[in-house]
Parts: C-alpha cells; structure tokens; sequence
C-alpha cells in the first residue's frame, strides 16, 4: 500500500505540475498576445507598401514618358528652326531677282512660310514647355513616393524585429514610420 500511496503522490505532483505548466502557458500567451496585433500591422503595411509602390511606377513612367515626349517636341522645335533658316537662306539669295512671275511667286510663298514657321515654333515650344512641367511634377511625386517605399521597409523590419525580441516599443516605432510613410504618400499624391 506505500507503494500505492508513493505512486498515488506522484501522481498529484505530476498533475500539479501539469496546472502549473498549464498556467504559466495561459500566462505567457496572455502577456504576448498583442504579437498577433503586430503581426497584423506588418500585413496591412506590406498591403499599403504594394499600393505606393503602384503608384511610384506609375510616377516614375510619367516621368519618363513626358521627357521623350518634350525631347520630341524640342527636335520638332528645331526642325522647323533648321526649315526656317533654310527659307531665309534662299530669301537671301533671291535678293532682288523678284522680277520673274515665277521667283516672285516663289518668293512670296516664302515669306508666308517664314511667318508661319515662327506661330508653329511657338506653339511647339508651348507644348514642350508644358510637357517638361509635367515631368518635373511626376519626378516630384515619383521621389516623394520612394522616400515613403524606404519608410515603410523600414517600418516591415522594424515590425518583424519586434515579434522576435518581443519588445513593444518596437512595434509602436514601427506603427510611427508607417504613418510617418502614409502621411508622405498622401502627401505626394494630393502635392499641388
């Protein structure tokens, strides 16, 4: 029967180490369970990072896009300034030899394109001009987005770093830089 009772109090000790561990356990998660709240917080993050990241690119092609458009512009501009030399050119040359119908027709279809070449080059460096305007925005905008990007990577990291030391001030630094990144990229979006 010692035996019996020696096995019976085993028994309740395993059992009271078991509640124990059991416990303790309930505790552990209890006090680490805003850790699934930060791993929320590097989802939502990572899904606003995606979103910048869209609209970076986006910025980034305007960018792009409106310097070929301007750069075609400008050697449309000089094309009709190298047409408009070679008309003034061979004004020049005609000089006084007007007496002929012909030359003088010729002539005076010269001159009407010397008055028009400088309208269309006006115009053209209109439209360049506005295009180089639209790229100096997007190139704005573009470099407003990378510093949010930067930001919000450093807010993933800092965020991922927290669930493994388990320090809380971490997660609440990250939080801060991911607003901080939000506020830039609205900012770059609604800049005037």
């Amino acid at each position: 029967m010692n035996d019996l009772q020696k096995e019976i109090n085993e028994l309740k000790e395993f059992i009271a180490y078991l509640k124990a561990d059991r416990v303790a356990a309930k505790e552990k998660e209890q006090r680490e369970a805003w850790t699934k709240y930060v791993s929320l917080t590097i989802v939502i993050v990572a899904v606003i990072t995606a979103m910048a990241t869209q609209l970076a690119g986006k910025y980034s092609s305007r960018t792009q896009m409106s310097q070929i458009k301007a750069s075609d512009q400008w050697s449309f501009y000089e094309a009709k300034s190298i047409k408009q030399h070679l008309d003034e050119a061979t004004m020049a040359q005609l000089g006084n030899h007007t007496n002929d119908p012909a030359t003088a027709a010729f002539a005076k279809k010269m001159a009407a394109n010397l008055a028009r070449y400088d309208q269309e080059k006006s115009d053209i460096m209109d439209k360049a001009k506005a295009l180089e305007a639209k790229r100096d925005d997007a190139s704005l905008r573009s470099g407003m987005m990378a510093t949010a990007l930067s930001l919000f990577s450093v807010s993933i990291a800092t965020a991922s770093i927290c669930t493994v030391t388990k320090k809380k001030p971490l997660w609440f630094i990250s939080m801060l830089m991911a607003l901080i990144a939000v506020a830039q990229m609205i900012h770059a979006v609604l800049v005037k």
